[in-house]
């Protein structure tokens, strides 16, 4: 998505200031965002009670932090945003989704077919050997566009290194490709959904998805097209992709309209198979602005530990829709399955149950 008031780059808006969500893999060792993931009856009854009377308020995060992809290891939620001063890939841990704390950027140094100051919306998964997998957003030097690289690291939160001379995916001719997001099926296919950044040049935007080798690190086969923003509530754009398994189904979580604009909002398409055909929710767009918050988006699905649905996604305060600081904000919210739809409790800002 668009990722400062001025341009893209959060970099470049701090630049202007200062002068200036599952569905990742899993293994034995760790559990993820995946609705696949899901402890015995035993264990969640443990662990509710041990969380009976925790509540929370919104936001989580209160200081700017873009486009957060989620990844649960062991007993920590990773959260990684858009760069800011805190580094080109920011990263948050939390041991319980509600309580974030800030640690050092995943990725130093980017790839060497890229130029600083515009990572964006960077998410992560588990590759293989104890590996891990992270997708990124870069100005491409050679062509002067947002492109996505993979980089690899052995922790979760870095450092993480692209070995690559060019970029894992980069439509020139259709303005660019951002907003990468990794997903790992129930039987270990791995997948990656994008959009080109076809509104950059008063080109339609599209949803892709392609099939990624084993090892995650290249594309394998041709990528197809999804979903093109021709809703009335999507005006120009849509992006922001995540792919989400539950009870066996495929849905295809997406956000749409100006980032910096109250109209911003997440919808969500069912689809037949990874690479579709999927179709478009009546409802929506499920997330929107409220009192509470303006231009909600950006969402990415995870699943507790308890077997509970949440959204992680990102806001703009009522008052300050487009700003440096405080900028985007961390939010958490439920989501309810009903009838095979999600339904969103949200976005809140009263007090409420933290997860289980």
């Amino acid at each position: 998505m668009r990722k400062t008031v001025a341009g893209r780059g959060w970099a470049a808006g701090w630049v202007l200031l200062a002068g200036v969500l599952l569905v990742s893999g899993c293994s034995s060792g760790s559990s993820s965002g995946s609705p696949a993931a899901t402890p015995h009856s035993a264990d969640k009854s443990e662990m509710s009670e041990a969380r009976q009377g925790v509540t929370f308020t919104n936001p989580v995060h209160s200081d700017n932090f873009p486009d957060p992809g989620a990844l649960r290891v062991g007993e920590t939620w990773y959260a990684y945003g858009t760069n800011g001063p805190a580094g080109n890939v920011p990263v948050l841990t939390s041991p319980d989704l509600v309580t974030w704390t800030p640690v050092a950027d995943a990725l130093p140094q980017i790839g060497k077919w890229a130029t600083a100051g515009n990572t964006w919306a960077p998410e992560v998964i588990e590759g293989p050997g104890g590996t891990y997998l992270l997708y990124y957003t870069a100005r491409s030097t050679k062509t002067n566009v947002q492109c996505i690289g993979v980089a690899e690291a052995d922790k979760p939160g870095g450092p993480f290194v692209d070995q690559s001379d060019e970029p894992l995916v980069c439509q020139a001719k259709e303005g660019g490709s951002i907003d990468a997001s990794p997903f790992t099926d129930e039987n270990g296919d791995r997948w990656l959904y994008w959009k080109n950044d076809g509104n950059a040049i008063g080109q339609p935007t599209y949803l892709y998805g392609a099939r990624l080798s084993a090892d995650g690190l290249k594309i394998s086969g041709e990528s197809k097209r999804l979903l093109v923003n021709d809703a009335g509530w999507e005006a120009h754009v849509i992006e922001a992709p995540q792919m989400a398994r539950h009870d066996g189904k495929l849905y295809l979580f997406y956000s749409a309209n100006a980032f910096d604009k109250e109209e911003y909002a997440l919808g969500y398409a069912t689809c037949e198979g990874p690479l579709g055909p999927c179709v478009k929710a009546a409802e929506n767009p499920i997330l929107h602005t409220s009192p509470a918050a303006a231009g909600p988006g950006h969402g990415f699905l995870v699943t507790t530990p308890g077997g509970e649905s949440w959204l992680l996604y990102h806001a703009w305060p009522p008052s300050a829709v487009g700003s440096v600081a405080p900028g985007r904000q961390l939010w958490l919210d439920r989501v309810d399955w009903v009838d095979g739809r999600p339904v969103v409790k949200g976005p809140t800002v009263e007090e409420q149950p933290a997860p289980n």
